[in-house]
């Protein structure tokens, strides 16, 4: 199972990652959701393991959570991150069983408990970490289709491959303007239609530099199956897809969008 690293996370507490939406008053940076999509975007980005929204929606609210002195883990929809790694759980984990996870690197476990009313702001962050995903397999993807090289040739010089390429770039980007939007209006539509659209680019770009790769992709010298498991695994945070999807069908059927 895998392991949390306290120093990593002491040092995101110390660099204010936790903090930073938390009043200067109260010991926080003091800046706002836009400023927290950026930095949930390289979280995505890197791979950062780690209950990070939940320890984030923690800072506080919770003692020691905005240092990272505590690790915050929180029921959703009846799935847990990190439990065990946990110094405070958010939400009824009675009767917890542990789930072999798709992500090696996102332990979680199931509870009988109901499915809450997701926190648009956990919505937003998790969709900040799917762009940040999607924005690193398009990365990965044109490095290995101009280094790799076919018949005397990079394979990004094949059709094929060059579409493949340029989706995963189309779709990204789609997924950040959505998602920086509503980060500034964080209305609860925009924020389930940013949502559906940072799952789609970081699950399908990722699967798509999957097939630009080939075997290699599956290995584990490489991160691209690292990204596509991890973005499995966040479209099932905050409700879910269905839960976005049903939230903005009707919030476009009331005309208030």
């Amino acid at each position: 199972m895998a392991r949390l690293d306290r120093g990593v996370w002491r040092a995101l507490g110390k660099l204010g990652f936790f903090a930073l939406r938390l009043p200067e008053a109260e010991g926080g940076v003091g800046l706002g959701l836009p400023e927290a999509v950026l930095v949930f975007e390289e979280a995505g980005r890197v791979l950062l393991p780690g209950p990070l929204v939940a320890t984030h929606l923690a800072a506080g609210a919770v003692p020691g959570a905005a240092t990272g002195e505590t690790v915050v883990a929180t029921v959703d929809g009846g799935l847990v991150e990190w439990l065990a790694e946990a110094d405070v759980v958010r939400g009824d984990a009675t009767g917890a069983v542990p789930l072999r996870s798709l992500d090696p690197l996102t332990p979680l476990h199931r509870v009988p408990a109901g499915r809450p009313a997701p926190d648009p702001v956990a919505v937003l962050l998790s969709a900040a970490e799917q762009l940040g995903t999607a924005v690193r397999v398009g990365e990965l993807a044109a490095q290995h289709a101009r280094a790799r090289e076919q018949f005397g040739r990079p394979v990004g010089a094949f059709q094929a491959v060059a579409h493949l390429c340029a989706g995963i770039l189309v779709r990204a980007e789609t997924a950040r303007a959505a998602v920086y939007a509503a980060a500034v209006t964080a209305h609860p539509a925009d924020i389930a239609a940013a949502r559906l659209l940072a799952d789609e680019a970081a699950v399908r770009g990722a699967r798509d530099c999957l097939q630009v790769h080939g075997g290699m992709g599956f290995t584990w010298e490489s991160e691209v199956h690292l990204h596509l498991k991890r973005a499995w695994v966040r479209t099932q945070r905050a409700g879910g897809v269905t839960e976005s999807e049903e939230m903005l069908a009707a919030a476009l059927a009331s005309e208030k969008v």
